[in-house]
């Protein structure tokens, strides 16, 4: 992915046309693996492997070669150091993604040209992302936060797009998706082909209703 002055240009141009994004944590390389392979079968653009210890940085570095074989894009995510995103880089991660908003992570970033995704939970914390030239943000814990705490920072933010992670489930991911969440975090659905077929039907009635309205 090319770098961009501007970080609001970072993740436009359609680059979440699926408003589904798979998290995936604490798994092996090769469970990561099948469940990013589920996930793209089920339609899943992109997955996100989080890697909070050095043996999920291997992880990463696997789920990111098949991805490379698909042509898609893999995050390395619980990015809460700079020093992470030296091992995202080398595990070939298109992307980094942050449970909070570090201002040194991001300055980074910038440096680096690489893509970042930080959390907040805060108008506050919008307006910091926003001074960066941010507007794809993520919402965490979004379980916690709610569908309503989008829709009330949607009024003086209606340029931010959010990604929801969180506590997230397929069976409730549409209520967000209706609050004006752009991109649904899911984790658990992917662990079995029912859960992949759960968010299979999910993506089949977002585009249902895209359609129909």
């Amino acid at each position: 992915m090319a770098a961009h002055t501007l970080l609001h240009d970072w993740f436009d141009d359609d680059f979440f046309r699926v408003p589904v994004i798979a998290v995936l944590r604490g798994l092996t390389p090769g469970e990561a693996v099948r469940s990013a392979t589920r996930a793209w079968d089920a339609g899943v653009q992109h997955v996100e492997v989080t890697i909070e210890t050095p043996e999920a940085v291997r992880t990463l570095a696997a789920v990111a070669s098949a991805a490379a074989e698909r042509g898609v894009a893999v995050a390395a995510g619980t990015i809460i150091r700079i020093d992470q995103l030296d091992a995202a880089a080398s595990a070939n991660a298109s992307f980094t993604v942050s449970p909070g908003l570090d201002e040194g992570i991001i300055q980074e970033s910038i440096r680096r040209g690489m893509p970042h995704l930080p959390g907040v939970a805060t108008a506050g914390e919008i307006l910091r992302a926003k001074a960066f030239g941010l507007t794809w943000l993520k919402a965490f814990p979004a379980s916690v936060l709610g569908p309503d705490w989008v829709k009330a920072m949607k009024g003086p933010f209606p340029d931010v797009q959010f990604v929801a992670t969180g506590g997230m489930k397929a069976a409730t991911a549409l209520t967000y998706l209706a609050a004006e969440v752009s991109v649904v975090g899911l984790s658990s659905d992917f662990s079995s082909d029912e859960g992949a077929d759960a968010v299979r039907d999910l993506l089949a009635s977002v585009a249902g209703n895209a359609v129909g309205g």
